[in-house]
């Protein structure tokens, strides 16, 4: 079954390669660039398939001669070495079948919320902010804030930044849901452990082709963006707040010094807001049981706990569990990112049978 499905990508690749050297065709740049661009994106599948057809042939010929006395402990030796190659080839091919998520290599913007616990949320929602911004610093992304509302007590209501760098959605976008933290305020004076929760949503950054928004759909409100008082308080309305009015969706931005630049980046916003809900209807009404305990993306679904008593973070998706609280704060997320890949990966294996 997976040399049918190779072999059909493979004539593929033999026809793209007449098209391009087609003289009929070298006047028309844009056909030839996008045969050009679909013969790139399954060639690495494509030399892979070959390669693991000769490993079998070889294969097949290294048996034969385990029957040669002379030839016999090589024999043996080059098929032990091709059986544990092959397999690792087999998985490789499978992974490379698997259809790719467009957004995977797309920027994204992250949607922190304080949820129930007062000031305490809203600090635990800083303490997100600082963990994705070094995890961003890690993988060398950059952070860009977008719009931000404080509590006054070194934590937010609501923050919204942006991650640009490659595969930057591929990694973060396991964040989503509801994550939980256990542990005694700082305004606690009794010592009692408190329960608070930050809601976060991970949206990859859409690109205006992506999806149309009709400019009669929108109201466009003007605002002073707020301060900390004197020369921060903008005398001007440079804050931008945009009204999505066929969904409710209200997006607004105030970081940046001019209007334009507000309305650009809350423009933004909005299409992966939309994207995002567009895609969520589609996997409802295609495939609602696929939705599995991985990548489900359920913004209501308690993802994740970080139990500063214990010093454990435990991710409820896949029973894992960090025993180094600080570390996980400090960005170090690829053990949880690394595991729900694997596991998402799993399962689409399995649902599409290859």
């Amino acid at each position: 079954m997976l040399l049918d499905k190779l072999a059909g990508i493979e004539a593929r690749y033999t026809e793209l390669e007449h098209l391009i050297a087609d003289p009929a065709n070298v006047s028309d740049y844009g056909k030839v660039a996008e045969y050009a661009q679909e013969k790139a994106e399954i060639e690495d599948l494509v030399m892979l398939t070959r390669e693991y057809r000769q490993a079998l042939d070889e294969l097949a010929q290294a048996e034969t001669l385990l029957a040669d006395e002379d030839m016999a402990d090589l024999a043996r030796e080059e098929a032990d070495r091709l059986n544990a190659l092959i397999p690792e080839m087999e998985a490789s091919l499978r992974r490379m079948l698997l259809p790719r998520d467009p957004r995977d290599e797309k920027n994204v913007i992250v949607e922190i919320r304080a949820g129930a616990g007062g000031d305490e949320a809203g600090i635990f929602a800083a303490d997100l902010f600082r963990m994705y911004s070094r995890y961003a610093e890690e993988h060398r992304w950059k952070v860009e804030m977008l719009s931000a509302h404080d509590t006054g007590v070194g934590g937010y209501k609501e923050i919204i930044f942006e991650v640009k760098g490659r595969g930057a959605y591929s990694r973060l976008k396991y964040e989503s849901g509801v994550h939980r933290v256990q542990r005694v305020p700082v305004t606690e004076s009794q010592g009692r452990i408190h329960t608070s929760t930050a809601t976060v949503a991970v949206l990859a950054e859409i690109d205006d082709v992506d999806i149309e928004i009709n400019p009669n759909d929108l109201r466009i409100d003007t605002f002073r963006s707020g301060g900390a008082g004197g020369q921060n308080v903008q005398k001007n309305e440079t804050a931008i707040r945009i009204t999505h009015l066929p969904t409710g969706l209200v997006v607004s931005c105030q970081d940046e010094r001019s209007q334009l630049q507000n309305k650009l980046r809350a423009m933004s916003i909005l299409r992966a807001k939309l994207y995002d809900m567009e895609q969520e209807r589609l996997h409802e009404e295609q495939d609602a049981a696929r939705r599995t305990q991985v990548g489900s993306g359920d913004r209501s679904e308690k993802i994740r706990t970080y139990n500063y008593p214990q010093n454990r973070v435990t991710d409820h998706r896949i029973g894992l569990t960090n025993y180094n609280l600080p570390a996980v704060m400090d960005g170090n997320l690829d053990e949880f990112i690394d595991e729900l890949a694997t596991r998402e990966e799993a399962e689409r294996l399995q649902a599409v049978g290859v």
